[in-house]
């Protein structure tokens, strides 16, 4: 059974243990990932660039694995081009022909077999490195986005995060596996998934990440909204209540005007007679 370590995150983290090595042997790190160019043309690439204590410059070539004779020539040349000393960390020489070639050309070769004994704390500190880079990255994903991400590209990381593999979620939109790739380099390039998501897997943890962060940005909106929504019925039943006070108010005062206008009808209908007949009498 494999160890399940892609080849890729197999360098990574001997790259990592490589520079902490070095570091503990003296050695300054002084750049990583060096570029090689030469007239403006990128014609190679070392590991790392390291220093002595004694001020010599070393370009790093480190190895996953153990050095073959490829190996050696390649970090040969690239240090010569560096101008630089060579110098390899590795697991172990691939055979003696690695390890006689390496002695002829003068490749210094560091074997992590023979300096590398991990203690208890310095393996609890460096998972602890890398569970804090992986969460940090996903935390970068979570909170790195501030529009929102609609139409056929929400439709795309939905299908992604629903499947277990590009096939499954190419069917479910339609396309071929290889139109998908491309949809997803395309998103990769644009900055909505980052360039570090290279597995499925980890593309498909992403586009979880970012589906349920929409989910839930549109749950946040849509409580706003209600509450916005509530806000102004609350002032509208409000007004309504004072509308309705007043009304009451109004048409409690109706009947007392009523009585006041009949009182004064009925007195003076009461003279108009009297004085009618009074005429009547006299006539």
């Amino acid at each position: 059974m494999g160890s399940g370590l892609s080849a890729k995150r197999k360098w990574l983290s001997s790259e990592r243990i490589a520079l902490s090595v070095l570091e503990e042997q003296g050695f300054k790190v002084l750049e990583t990932n060096k570029k090689i160019v030469l007239n403006g043309v990128e014609v190679g690439e070392v590991d790392a660039i390291v220093q002595d204590a004694d001020g010599s410059v070393y370009a790093v070539e480190i190895k996953a694995g153990r050095l073959d004779v490829s190996g050696v020539r390649q970090a040969y040349v690239n240090a010569m081009l560096a101008n630089a000393k060579p110098l390899v960390v590795a697991k172990g020489f691939s055979d003696d022909s690695a390890r006689e070639l390496a002695e002829r050309l003068g490749v210094r070769v560091i074997l992590l077999s023979d300096v590398f004994l991990v203690e208890s704390e310095e393996l609890y500190s460096m998972m602890r490195e890398v569970v804090e880079e992986a969460l940090a990255d996903y935390l970068e994903v979570l909170y790195g986005y501030s529009t929102r991400i609609e139409g056929r590209d929400l439709e795309v990381l939905k299908a992604v995060s629903s499947s277990t593999d590009i096939a499954e979620a190419a069917g479910k939109l339609g396309l071929e596996p290889g139109e998908l790739a491309s949809r997803l380099n395309e998103l990769k390039r644009r900055g909505v998934i980052p360039r570090w998501a290279t597995r499925y897997t980890t593309v498909r943890r992403v586009a979880q990440v970012i589906v349920e962060k929409q989910t839930l940005t549109g749950l946040i909106e849509e409580a706003r909204r209600l509450e916005e929504t509530l806000r102004r019925l609350r002032d509208e039943v409000k007004e309504l209540r004072d509308a309705v006070a007043n009304l009451a108010g109004t048409l409690r005062k109706l009947p007392k005007h009523a009585e006041t206008a009949g009182e004064g009808s009925g007195g003076s209908g009461g003279t108009g007679d009297a004085t009618g007949a009074q005429t009547k009498n006299g006539g």
